[in-house]
């Protein structure tokens, strides 16, 4: 199963036009039917609001959102403790809180995350500056990470 952050699904969305991509698109939908492509719920939001047409392609294929659980929630806190991010003072340079969700989400299910935030090259000594795939790597998080470029890669899929 993976878990799909908004970047990616926005990032497919914009790149590969269903109009101009129906084979990925329906291959995506089957993903989604299998229950192999999930979203935790405020991620499913982000889209539904910045790309409001992908928003209603999930819904229409019946996404299935994680819904943020007590487990999720106590891993939330865990992965804020270790970036050490106090109350709502987040560095405008890393994750948010919708982000530490989505890495709660993987890490609780056990699932890869696909994600297309930004990697940072060099991973930041200051902890709370961390985007989604450096925080991933971190040993005490430890959450696969992917593009939704390797998504599709990995998946040896050819779409016509």
């Amino acid at each position: 199963m993976q878990v799909f952050d908004a970047s990616s699904m926005i990032y497919a969305w914009d790149n590969y036009p269903i109009r101009q991509f129906p084979g990925l698109w329906e291959w995506m939908a089957t993903q989604i039917e299998e229950k192999r492509l999930v979203m935790p719920s405020v991620a499913f939001e982000e889209v539904a609001n910045k790309a409001p047409d992908c928003g209603e392609w999930l819904e229409k294929n019946n996404i299935k959102q994680l819904q943020i659980t007590n487990a999720i929630l106590q891993a939330a806190m865990h992965v804020k403790k270790l970036l050490g991010i106090e109350g709502d003072k987040y560095h405008s340079k890393g994750v948010g809180e919708n982000d530490i969700f989505i890495i709660a989400t993987a890490r609780t299910y056990g699932a890869e995350l696909v994600s297309d935030e930004e990697r940072q090259p060099t991973v930041p000594n200051e902890p709370s500056k961390r985007k989604i795939p450096a925080v991933c790597i971190m040993k005490e998080v430890n959450v696969p990470c992917i593009s939704f470029i390797e998504y599709i890669k990995r998946s040896d899929e050819i779409f016509r």
